[in-house]
């Protein structure tokens, strides 16, 4: 069903492979955790549908209003929403031109989809190693977010 709506949104070639890699990393991860499948399923598969509309920041918050205009629970919708790296503070939501809200992943679920997403780039798995230093070179070398990540995997994995 997931898949069929990604094809029937026409979401290209790239966002389904993509989305099919981060769904097996987050399976991977869920066999560590007692988490609901489904729902980590589904937000995986789902997470970046909002690219549908936008290829920057702002598609998580768009996934999450294109799921909740199809009838997908909210627990997806905030998956979409929340998924973007390591999560999105309040005060860097203002800086980064968000509506003013916490974007941080806080359920298991939510968690699981943002670091698997996170690991995966493109459609092939990468180090921590490298999502770091990906993350130096676009942010900084200190930025707030690496530490957050850093805790993601050490929570996860």
């Amino acid at each position: 069903m997931n898949l069929k709506l990604l094809k029937d949104l026409n979401c290209s070639p790239y966002i389904i492979e993509h989305s099919n890699a981060v769904l097996n990393k987050a399976q991977t991860i869920s066999d560590h955790h007692d988490v609901n499948r489904e729902l980590i399923n589904a937000g995986a598969l789902l997470h970046d549908v909002g690219r549908l509309k936008t290829q920057g920041i702002r598609h998580g918050i768009e996934g999450a209003k294109i799921l909740q205009e199809q009838g997908f629970p909210q627990q997806v919708a905030r998956i979409a929403e929340v998924h973007i790296g390591a999560g999105i503070t309040e005060e860097e939501a203002v800086i980064l031109g968000l509506p003013p809200k916490d974007y941080m992943p806080v359920t298991l679920e939510e968690k699981i989809v943002a670091h698997a997403d996170n690991l995966i780039h493109g459609t092939r798995e990468v180090s921590l190693d490298f999502v770091i230093e990906k993350w130096r070179n676009k942010m900084g070398h200190d930025h707030s977010s690496i530490q957050r990540l850093r805790k993601l995997h050490e929570e996860l994995l």
